[in-house]
């Protein structure tokens, strides 16, 4: 009741009542002589300044009181422990528009900080949504639809074209291609035989398979990645208060300060305009004010930034992963290499040819011939006699020539064997990481097709700007490593780690924070959201990227513009900057009001006056950070 209620009060309606109420007590101050309330609120049965005060200055007192009883250590002596001093000692000689006035400074900080801080919770929520929810399990010759809850160890099921797999099982019968993009990021997907792993929350592209359970319930592969998100999400501590942070000895200087001036002065008022002055609102504004500046100026580029904290750390960043599929490269496949054996077949004819071949064909790599093909102009004739092998090739007739598509492995079934030249382009796109198509007739291989990822263009001059800001870059992906090595190559990254699984991820990363790295990590998959939870800095590919990504990182791309890393750094150091500033300049501003209430030139109400002052000075300085260059 006593927690509802006070968020009821501290809420930007009810604050917006308490600073219209404070300025209705502010008018007689102005009206009147200086530091004099007039009587112009007579028909009022209270002076408004109260409702400033309790409807500001009740949340306040709750959580300086929440932070002495359950904080630890010198923790329990806050910044809102000290407002709270300042508010009642400025009520206890009447001064009623001076407690209000700080106690609604404090509350417009807090608001600021929690719009700067809130970030969205939907994420975790559509990860759990990836969970199967229903298998096919095979029992006495029977096929039932079973809850993926009721899935037991050892169970046979059968997964049909098109299915989630609801489990981690190996396949007993069938030939299929599984996209296992969610798991690994792999932008490639993966033939699955006889005897191979596959994962929970997979899709079986086409071709039924059976398979056997071998890991169910929690010890599922997706389970496990929802449960390191949810982990890597109670590790992420809120960002502290800079006036929290110096409270320990600002509240026993500000008393002690007080306390002085009392003796010395003989007078409470001096005493309490001291307090007032001493408040930290103006430390309290920096840092939300600053953020909430960058945040629009980063907006304008867009990159969204959801917290403060994120700005302040990617500054002292030295380490930033990246994940390859769909973040540094586009995340599609498009045919790279047009390779032919027969001097009478050109490339263009080669590629008409596979393309017709393939234009019935439902595998990722054949639709990716396809549409590289009209993408050219080229005209496409019909296959006829069509026939598909789940995850191994096609056969068709493209005006009377009978061809064949696929592995290697695949045509020497048909009697066509690869011979030397053949070979030797395969083991070449092998190890630039490139997906390979053979094409042959009834008797040769008369070519092949080669289809890579794309790399996004602007990607090595951001590596070698990076470089430059004595940032180490670093791949962490789930590819093979020959494909790994080939694109961090071709972008000038330092360092590859390839074959990784989701946990695998998160573990390179925890191992780089122990040695005293400071990580970001950039990513766009679900398989990179533990691994962006647990970075110190996250930053998702937001147009591409999979909302759970988005969601899970602190940062994000919504142009899918990866050069725009540096301007964060940037962007983050200059934050920072203006943020001591803005503390170096308030805190001047306080320590020469100090002095002048010492003196007895300042009162409780000129002193809060003084002190907004100092508070307004804060917000300026932040907005002119809305509109700094980058350069």
């Amino acid at each position: 009741m006593v927690k509802r209620m006070n968020d009821f009060l501290a809420g930007l309606p009810m604050t917006i009542v308490a600073g219209a109420f404070l300025l209705l007590d502010l008018i007689p101050h102005l009206t009147g002589e200086f530091g004099e309330r007039m009587e112009v609120w007579d028909f009022l049965p209270f002076d408004p300044a109260w409702v400033t005060i309790i409807i500001s200055g009740l949340p306040l007192l709750y959580l300086a009181v929440w932070r002495m009883i359950y904080n630890r250590g010198i923790s329990k002596i806050s910044s809102a422990l000290l407002i709270c001093i300042a508010m009642f000692s400025a009520i206890a000689i009447g001064d009623l528009f001076a407690a209000g006035e700080v106690a609604f400074i404090m509350a417009i900080g807090a608001l600021l900080e929690e719009a700067t801080t809130n970030r969205a919770k939907k994420g975790l929520k559509e990860l759990i949504n990836l969970a199967p929810v229903t298998g096919r399990r095979l029992s006495d010759g029977r096929e039932e639809i079973i809850p993926a809850g009721e899935i037991r160890k050892g169970d046979i099921l059968r997964v049909l074209p098109g299915e989630k797999i609801p489990v981690d099982g190996q396949i007993i019968s069938g030939e299929t291609t599984v996209d296992q993009s969610v798991m690994t990021g792999e932008s490639l997907p993966v033939d699955k035989n006889e005897g191979d792993a596959v994962f929970s929350g997979t899709l079986n592209c086409f071709g039924a398979v059976d398979m056997e359970a071998t890991k169910v319930g929690e010890d599922s592969s997706l389970q496990k990645l929802i449960h390191m998100v949810q982990e890597a999400e109670n590790k992420q501590a809120p960002m502290q208060r800079i006036a929290d942070k110096c409270a320990s000895y600002l509240v026993p200087v500000a008393l002690l300060i007080a306390i002085g001036a009392y003796i010395g002065t003989g007078n409470i008022v001096t005493a309490v305009t001291v307090l007032v002055v001493f408040c930290p609102c103006a430390l309290v504004l920096a840092t939300p004010t600053a953020v909430m500046a960058a945040i629009g100026q980063a907006a304008k580029h867009g990159v969204i930034i959801k917290s403060g904290e994120a700005l302040e750390k990617m500054g002292k960043v030295d380490t930033i992963a990246f994940d390859k599929t769909g973040t540094l490269t586009y995340g599609r496949l498009e045919v790279s290499d047009i390779l032919t054996f027969d001097t009478d077949v050109s490339r263009e004819e080669l590629l008409f040819l596979a393309a017709s071949a393939e234009s019935k064909s439902e595998h990722p790599l054949g639709k990716a011939i396809v549409e590289y093909a009209r993408g050219k102009g080229i005209m496409l004739s019909e296959a006829k006699s069509f026939k598909m092998t789940a995850g191994r090739g096609i056969c068709a007739e493209i005006e009377g020539r009978r061809l064949y598509l696929g592995s290697e492995k695949f045509l020497a079934e048909y009697g066509v064997f690869a011979d030397g030249a053949v070979q030797s382009a395969l083991e070449r796109f092998r190890m630039q990481g490139k997906a390979s198509v053979l094409i042959s007739d009834e008797e040769r291989c008369i070519g092949v097709l080669a289809l890579s990822d794309v790399l996004r263009p602007d990607v090595k001059d951001m590596a070698e700007r990076l470089a430059d800001m004595r940032t180490w870059t670093l791949l962490l992906t789930g590819d093979s490593k020959k494909a790994a090595d080939y694109f961090a190559e071709q972008a000038g990254i330092s360092e590859v780690r390839a074959e990784l699984l989701p946990e695998e991820k998160v573990k390179n990363i925890e191992k780089l924070q122990e040695e005293g790295h400071k990580v970001c990590m950039i990513g766009d998959g679900v398989n990179d959201a533990p691994a962006l939870k647990t970075a110190d800095v996250s930053v998702a590919m937001g147009s591409m990227g999979s909302d759970i990504a988005v969601d899970a990182a602190e940062v994000a791309l919504m142009s899918d513009n990866i050069s725009q890393i540096p301007y964060l750094k940037w962007l983050s150091n200059t934050t920072v900057n203006t943020i001591k500033v803005s503390i170096t300049l308030s805190m001047c501003i306080n320590f020469a009001a100090i002095l002048l209430s010492l003196m007895e030139v300042l009162n409780p109400t000129t002193g809060a006056l003084v002190h907004n002052a100092g508070s307004c000075l804060v917000v300026l300085i932040a907005a002119l950070l809305y509109d700094r260059k980058y350069r």
